[in-house]
């Protein structure tokens, strides 16, 4: 079944980038995706995927920004984006630094630098975590180039290589 996108931009996305899973084997991270398969069977329109690292993937050609996913996630780490922002914090870890160190070598452990970079004053640090506030991103990438943890990624591979 073909997905219609429609006029304001919804789809969904998933807030982990799977570091959890690949540096340990198993995820030790309580905040990550546990690769349970609710979002993929609850999708009407085939738009998720598992990928290689064991975490839920959206195809945004095909997803309509429903919000069955991101209600059927038992971890809450599936977020209906309403804007076509290329920029993403692919982390929803909110442990302090070093307890995010040791669960993930991608993880995000809220140092600050990300926001502190942004001109548009659009990502703040919210439960040691990067959040980024879509309707005032200009999807520039800074806080994805400076992010010592590369746990903010550009989705499009421009200016980080995507995972």
């Amino acid at each position: 079944m073909a997905a219609k996108k429609k006029f304001p931009y919804h789809s969904a996305f998933v807030a982990c980038n799977g570091g959890c899973h690949e540096g340990n084997g198993d995820s030790s991270c309580s905040y990550g995706c546990i690769a349970c398969g609710l979002c993929v069977n609850t999708c009407p329109y085939g738009a998720i995927s598992m990928n290689e690292y064991g975490v839920a993937e959206v195809d945004e050609k095909k997803c309509t920004g429903c919000g069955r996913c991101a209600e059927a996630c038992p971890q809450q780490i599936i977020h209906i984006h309403e804007d076509a922002n290329f920029i993403a914090v692919k982390c929803f870890n909110h442990d302090k630094g070093a307890a995010s160190r040791k669960q993930c070598d991608v993880s995000c452990i809220g140092c600050g630098i990300c926001e502190k970079t942004c001109t548009a004053s659009a990502i703040h640090v919210i439960d040691n975590c990067a959040v980024i506030e879509e309707k005032y991103c200009l999807s520039c990438g800074m806080c994805a180039v400076k992010c010592p943890r590369h746990a903010i990624y550009d989705l499009r591979g421009v200016l980080t290589p995507t995972r």
